[in-house]
């Protein structure tokens, strides 16, 4: 060991905390080496105190302790005295005798269950079922009229001097009651000289005067030759410094995005708040599908209902659901209801942008995706969330089939770091043939998403006669396995832990 050199490397302040220990024969509080070392602020001790215990000088022992203040509601009973105490005396004022709704001229109303329970437990009074419930003093209820309770003198106690150390066991009954007490923990450290710490004392050393920090005057006029300069050792833990950076759902939109751009594609956009319309019938979803209830759909009351100004398009849509129009399917046999298709909600899914794009763009080719928040009324777990992000595509061209869209969504799986891919076939309400994507990851197969064929039903009602490819990807399930996440829920809590040791893609 170079007690030399340790020294040398020695701020003014950790000199002045181990010649304080020194002082006080080798260990002490940080406010008694605030006082003894002559420190201006405790934050002085305890960043010299961490640097000296860093470079093993001194030991620092830490001891957690409990103190207690009175809370809102015990304020309030030491003004007004305890539930059951007025309770009582009440009772001792009125013939020994009184019902729960006499009770209500001196407690409020919260306090009348806690007042029974009580005095029922103390057995100062008892409890019977005649006309109403009737509350009786005992002898010992009697006695503990004049008495002054335990529990009375801790809160006088507390309150002439908050933050105490009390035994808990004296306190108990309180503790028990909402908001009487207020509980916290107190840490108490300790700066204990270490042997290394006692050689650098023993050896010796003088406190003079250093700068750690040159300053264009000091260059300037040269008077930095005339001061020491404290050395610094770079091989000192000295802790993470960590800068501003995207979120890491931000930075995985934006790496998607970016495939998506490279592939030819192009971004469309859409609106959170829909018409039933657009985000079910024209998607050839029936009027009675269980997942227009409000179980699973989020509705609106602001506004309730959205005109739907396209009468060509109502109109096939219509006839589709009626009897499937002018395509080889039958439809669903019903009667149509526009009024059921103006309902307005928040989108259930972003292929809403996609049929409304290719309203206005009837004609192929044509390439485009949009990445959006969709809302359903879930229940929040491990696996779910009420609104979440979609990952919405299509392909329209006349020369499109099963295995370009097979094609395409391995390339996308692939780019995002996925080696092993398979397809199975799955069922969609407005795709046809349909299919699901899966995973590798973890020794496991995840699902991520649904794809397929637009349904002729969907096609015609927009004007469009080519095949128009599909799919709906799952932003949150993609993020769980690339930022190695068990629940969901975790990838929107400000964790900064975790936001600081991620990296972006």
């Amino acid at each position: 060991m170079d007690i030399q050199h340790i020294i040398s490397e020695l701020s003014t302040n950790e000199k002045k905390v181990l010649l304080t220990l020194k002082k006080l024969k080798g260990s002490a509080s940080p406010k008694k080496i605030q006082e003894q070392g002559d420190f201006s602020q405790s934050v002085e001790v305890m960043n010299a105190g961490s640097w000296l215990q860093a470079k093993q000088l001194i030991k620092i022992e830490e001891t957690i302790t409990k103190v207690y203040s009175l809370g809102k509601e015990g304020e309030h009973f030491l003004k007004n005295g305890l539930p059951e105490k007025r309770a009582l005396s009440y009772i001792n004022k009125h013939n020994d005798k009184a019902t729960i709704q006499e009770l209500s001229s001196v407690l409020l109303g919260h306090e009348i269950p806690v007042a029974i329970g009580w005095l029922k437990q103390k057995k100062w009074a008892t409890i019977t079922k005649e006309k109403g419930t009737i509350l009786t003093i005992t002898p010992e209820g009697k006695k503990a009229v004049t008495q002054q309770m335990p529990e009375e003198n801790i809160l006088q106690d507390l309150h002439e001097h908050p933050d105490s150390e009390i035994d808990a066991s004296k306190i108990k009954s309180l503790l028990t009651r909402k908001n009487v007490i207020k509980e916290k923990e107190r840490i108490h450290s300790t700066f204990s000289l270490t042997s290394q710490g006692k050689q650098v004392l023993d050896h010796g050393f003088t406190i003079t005067e250093e700068i750690s920090l040159l300053t264009p005057e000091m260059i300037q006029s040269g008077t930095w030759k005339d001061q020491t300069l404290r050395p610094y050792d770079i091989h000192v833990f000295a802790p993470s410094q960590y800068g501003g950076k995207t979120h890491p759902l931000v930075a995985l939109i934006d790496h998607i995005r970016q495939i998506f751009l490279e592939l030819g594609f192009t971004e469309i956009q859409g609106q959170f708040v829909e018409s039933s319309f657009w985000n079910m019938d024209v998607l050839f979803i029936p009027q009675d599908h269980p997942a227009r209830d409000m179980q699973d759909t989020l509705y609106c009351k602001k506004p309730s209902s959205i005109e739907v100004p396209q009468k060509q398009i109502v109109q096939k849509v219509k006839t589709i659901h009626e009897n499937g129009g002018d395509t080889s399917s039958t439809g669903w046999n019903y009667d149509f209801s526009l009024e059921e298709g103006k309902k307005a909600l928040l989108r259930t899914h972003t292929t809403v942008n996609t049929i409304r794009y290719l309203s206005k763009n009837p004609s192929p080719p044509s390439k485009v995706f949009s990445i959006g928040k969709v809302f359903r009324r879930e229940n929040i777990d491990t696996t779910h969330l009420a609104e979440f992000y979609q990952i919405e595509g299509i392909i329209h061209e006349e020369t499109a089939t099963f295995r370009q869209l097979i094609g395409i969504l391995k390339e996308f799986y692939k780019r995002m770091g996925f080696e092993k891919i398979r397809c199975r076939p799955g069922y969609f309400p407005y795709t046809e043939p349909s299919m699901e994507i899966d995973v590798f990851w973890n020794n496991q197969w995840m699902e991520l998403g649904g794809s397929g064929i637009f349904r002729p039903e969907v096609t015609a009602a927009v004007g469009v006669k080519t095949p128009v490819l599909a799919w709906g990807l799952g932003l949150e399930r993609l993020a769980m396995l690339k930022y190695k996440q068990k629940d969901m829920r975790r990838l929107y809590v400000s964790d900064l832990n975790w936001l600081h040791d991620t990296a972006l893609l």
